[in-house]
């Protein structure tokens, strides 16, 4: 692609000559500087608002736009030049109308298409030119392999999932929870009257471009069926046979499925908690969408209701604040298990108050781990006090 093509579609994207249009600020944490020595990698689902997130940069830091340059990598323009040497153009390209002193910013969009990227940003990390990278992906290989070995100790990596109840608020204010997990916190559909027609274009979306791509499937429908079971037994322990079966896949097939969209962060899984891994590869895990909005249009109606919706918005804002969530089940289930500086720590969801089932379940837990910490429950009036700062990793 030649020069002033390039420099046109970065043009497009970027704000030389508008300004950044005004945003719903993310709780996320933020590396204190952008540097030239360490990449900055945001991940998450897509549509979930990562690109606005980059935008937010150019405020955050107090970066000049003349300096900055953005382009989206799903632009359909680049779609026969998705390759090193097109980001090497653009970088030349740029550096000839932003020449002189001080450093130049590369935000590079959707990225995970463009062949070779991994090598070419590893290359450019190690030159002296002093320009910064800020890339985004919607999978969760962004990082893995080659790229992850290469940049050991020279990325920092932020995952970005859709609006929290406290983000959901500021771009609705005057809402509630109840509010909150009908809609879901995917950003645009939150403040459209055609939100769900939204949110159902971005679940075929992402099945299309994010999983049925990446595994080479013929078909999206037992894809489509198998997701669809998933959405619908949140927080369920989930069988793959009984979901093989009546889709005509094997087993493995579901699995793969299921893991391809937890790699497109569509869904997220919960596996048993014990200490030994023996033990808990001897139970099924449980699956949660990154979203309740996005289960609702997804589910059947007989699929849908309240606690099963507060469940998953609390397993989706644990796992940012933790990291790993699990379950576990004895006589009687614990909804959530976490380990919180070190201490094990069960956890009971209920739209209100505990009841004798949630009571017994936690009795029988703590006959099993005698030293765990204190339990908390999580209910429609806390659950917007769960999300803390999200650590940089």
């Amino acid at each position: 692609m030649n020069r002033e093509d390039l420099l046109t579609i970065a043009s497009d994207w970027s704000h030389w000559t508008r300004p950044v249009p005004p945003s719903v600020a993310r709780d996320v944490r933020l590396p204190e500087i952008l540097s030239d020595r360490v990449a900055l990698v945001i991940q998450g689902v897509r549509r979930c608002g990562k690109s606005t997130l980059m935008r937010q940069l150019i405020a955050r830091y107090r970066l000049d736009p003349m300096r900055c340059a953005f382009i989206n990598f799903e632009d359909p323009r680049l779609a026969s030049n998705l390759d090193f040497e097109t980001l090497q153009s653009l970088v030349d390209a740029f550096g000839e109308v932003a020449p002189g002193e001080g450093q130049r910013y590369f935000f590079l969009d959707e990225i995970q298409g463009v062949e070779g990227w991994q090598k070419w940003l590893s290359t450019q990390l190690d030159r002296p030119a002093g320009d910064v990278y800020v890339v985004s992906g919607s999978n969760a290989t962004l990082l893995s392999g080659e790229l992850g070995t290469a940049l050991t100790g020279r990325h920092l990596t932020v995952e970005l999932y859709p609006y929290s109840v406290h983000e959901f608020q500021r771009a609705r204010p005057g809402t509630n929870t109840l509010d909150y997990l009908h809609a879901g916190g995917f950003p645009e559909p939150v403040t459209r009257p055609d939100g769900d027609l939204l949110l159902r274009q971005y679940f075929h979306d992402i099945v299309e471009r994010d999983i049925r791509e990446r595994l080479g499937a013929r078909s999206s429908r037992p894809l489509r069926q198998v997701l669809q079971m998933a959405f619908e037994s949140a927080g369920s322990e989930l069988s793959l046979r009984r979901v093989a079966a009546p889709v005509g896949i094997a087993v493995a097939t579901a699995q793969s499925y299921l893991d391809a969209a937890e790699l497109a962060y569509l869904l997220f899984s919960a596996p048993f908690f014990a200490f030994s891994e023996r033990k808990r590869a001897s139970f099924p895990r449980k699956y949660y969408p990154v979203d309740s909005g996005l289960r609702r249009v997804v589910s059947t109606p007989g699929g849908l209701d309240l606690g099963k919706s507060l469940e998953c918005a609390a397993f989706v804002a644990l796992k940012q604040r933790y990291g790993e969530v699990c379950y576990w089940r004895g006589k009687g289930e614990v909804d959530f298990v976490i380990e919180d500086a070190g201490r094990v720590v069960p956890i009971q969801v209920t739209l209100d108050v505990l009841k004798p089932r949630h009571e017994a379940a936690l009795t029988s837990f703590y006959e099993a781990f005698p030293q765990a910490d204190e339990a908390r429950t999580i209910t429609l009036d806390s659950l917007p006090e769960i999300l803390g700062d999200v650590a940089v990793r």
